[in-house]
């Protein structure tokens, strides 16, 4: 049941965490009539994270739109994500048919670009108070249901009442430590390490990602004439490409088909990168507490599809429990509508990405699918509205598709 309206609090919901997913949901739950109390433990309003694929793809845009950030983005420079993939079969590039609308697109923008720009939209929004320097180290606990955090600040320990408590502190949530939610952890096989360079020429100055069956590598080019360089390797080759990190790297990428020149860009970062990134899915709710962004679920890395679900999240979120975040509907069927839709959105495509995180060769369906869209224009628009998760596994695996992409296939060896 959720808590009695007698109760007393501090703001209608406290957010734990003023990165993508917190500072769009404070935004969004305060357009809604919602006070949020938005914490964030860093005290710099410009901070941003680092390790990133900063990509935010297609189904970000309609969220991007809503908090007015598409206008912003396009003067910082971000670049409209359009991209082409190697496969053995060639490369795919997907393009709008000559008759028909533009292909959906996200951006590709630097989180030291982004970050301190959607936390600004939150700090301006009227009813969300952005706390700086508040680190979550505890919950406060009511009759088996969450009613507040209590905080470390500059200024002491501080208990923040609310009637929800919203955990948008990444894939190690404190918040869902705290409020004991269970997690499954699914392995990734393999590794990853980014650079940042200036000036990187990329063919049509697009997006690159390669597809090498198991390893992975990327170019996606961004603000300010910077392009983000990620090769994500099977794990077997840790130890060898360790012992030499920098002459690992650098020969990783000029061995890949139509090699970006990656010897003659300005490399304006280190070489930075995760060993161990686990997948991981929570339940997103528990009494008085909701969990978005990678806290309610973290994918592999290499589809770039975090942000863009940290967005997503955001909004499902605020548009399941503002009423009731007022007081004015039940708390707890709204959670439990949050947590539905979470799950029938996101679920398959995770399922999809923990299979492939096992840095195998693509399986059967893969290489139908794979391999026709490097030959057909409307197949790969197909796999590129997959990618941009602007549809579901079952949609891009349908029968239609399927039978499609065998004659594609099928044409292709007759001739």
């Amino acid at each position: 049941m959720t808590k009695p309206e007698s109760a007393v609090y501090d703001y209608d919901v406290v957010i734990s965490g003023a990165s993508l997913a917190g500072s769009a949901a404070a935004t969004l739950l305060a357009r809604r009539g919602v006070r949020v109390a938005l914490l964030e433990r860093r005290s710099d309003p410009a901070a941003y994270k680092v390790l990133c694929t900063h990509s935010l793809t297609a189904n970000a845009y309609p969220v991007l739109e809503e908090l007015g950030l598409v206008p912003e983005l396009e003067k910082a420079g971000a670049v409209r994500n359009e991209a082409r993939w190697h496969t053995r079969w060639g490369w795919i590039h997907p393009k709008a048919a000559p008759a028909g609308p533009a292909l959906p697109y996200g951006y590709n923008v630097r989180r030291s670009t982004l970050d301190p720009l959607i936390r600004s939209r939150a700090a301006e929004t009227p009813g969300v108070d952005l706390l700086l320097g508040h680190q979550v180290t505890g919950l406060i606990r009511e009759a088996g249901r969450t009613v507040g955090v209590r905080a470390s600040t500059p200024q002491g320990e501080r208990e923040i009442r609310a009637r929800l408590v919203v955990g948008a502190d990444g894939k190690d949530s404190a918040v869902a430590k705290f409020a004991d939610v269970p997690s499954q952890e699914y392995e990734n096989t393999r590794f990853g390490y980014l650079a940042h360079f200036r000036d990187l020429p990329l063919r049509d100055g697009i997006a690159h990602t390669w597809f090498l069956e198991p390893d992975m590598a990327y170019a996606f080019p961004n603000d300010d004439g910077v392009t983000v360089v990620a090769v994500v390797p099977d794990k077997k080759w840790l130890p060898a490409f360790r012992a030499d990190l920098e002459g690992s790297f650098l020969s990783f990428v000029r061995d890949l088909p139509e090699a970006p020149p990656i010897d003659s860009a300005e490399r304006v970062t280190k070489i930075i990168g995760m060993v161990d990134h686990p997948l991981r899915s929570r339940r997103p709710t528990a009494p008085g507490v909701a969990l978005i962004g990678d806290a309610a679920l973290t994918s592999d890395p290499l589809w770039g599809v975090g942000c863009g679900w940290a967005l997503e999240s955001a909004k499902w979120l605020a548009e399941a429990i503002a009423p009731a975040a007022t007081g004015t509907g039940d708390l707890d069927r709204s959670l439990a509508a949050y947590a539905r839709g979470h799950r029938r959105r996101l679920t398959g495509h995770q399922k999809l990405a923990i299979d492939f995180a096992k840095a195998r060769p693509f399986n059967p369906v893969e290489r139908l699918i794979f391999s026709a869209a490097a030959r057909d224009e409307s197949l790969a628009r197909h796999m590129h509205l997959f990618a941009s998760r602007l549809i579901g596994p079952l949609r891009f695996l349908n029968p239609v598709v399927m039978a499609k992409a065998w004659v594609v296939n099928l044409r292709h060896r007759g001739a």
